[in-house]
């Protein structure tokens, strides 16, 4: 691989993964825990939920957290928000179809991490051994 093909593949790289890229913010939203947590729950239970019972389910989530988390949800498509005219207002929240999309990919992450979270607190318990010893000049 000669100079030519590193630099056409830094500027494919850039291109899709650059600072101006308008993928960047779709990766942003869908890397945020709670984002993850929130399309996993609504996909879970397979219908729309009310905000009450995604706070109880999303142990440690802040009704100000949950909040901004929905609207980021609302506002890139991937959830819809139902109100209902009752007294008082019924809201829920539902998968759009691109929301299901996603949650196939949210759902392949959340199994691999419970599949490999073992292996993950191993590695971490050896790197805080490790970097726990001091250094030794050379």
């Amino acid at each position: 691989m000669g100079t030519f093909d590193e630099r056409r593949i830094f500027e494919e790289w850039v291109a899709v993964h650059g600072r101006d890229c308008p993928s960047r913010t779709v990766i942003e939203v869908l890397a945020n825990k709670w984002a993850l947590y929130v399309l996993g729950a609504i996909r879970r239970y397979e219908r729309p939920m009310r905000f009450s019972e995604l706070r109880r389910l999303l142990d440690g989530i802040t009704q100000k957290m949950l909040t901004q988390t929905l609207r980021s949800l609302e506002r890139d498509g991937l959830i819809r928000r139902d109100v209902y005219p009752t007294v008082p207002p019924r809201v829920e929240y539902g998968l759009t179809p691109l929301g299901v999309d996603v949650g196939r990919l949210t759902n392949a992450v959340a199994e691999w991490a419970v599949e490999n979270v073992d292996q993950i607190f191993a590695a971490r318990s050896a790197f805080d051994e490790k970097a726990a010893v001091p250094a030794q000049p050379l």
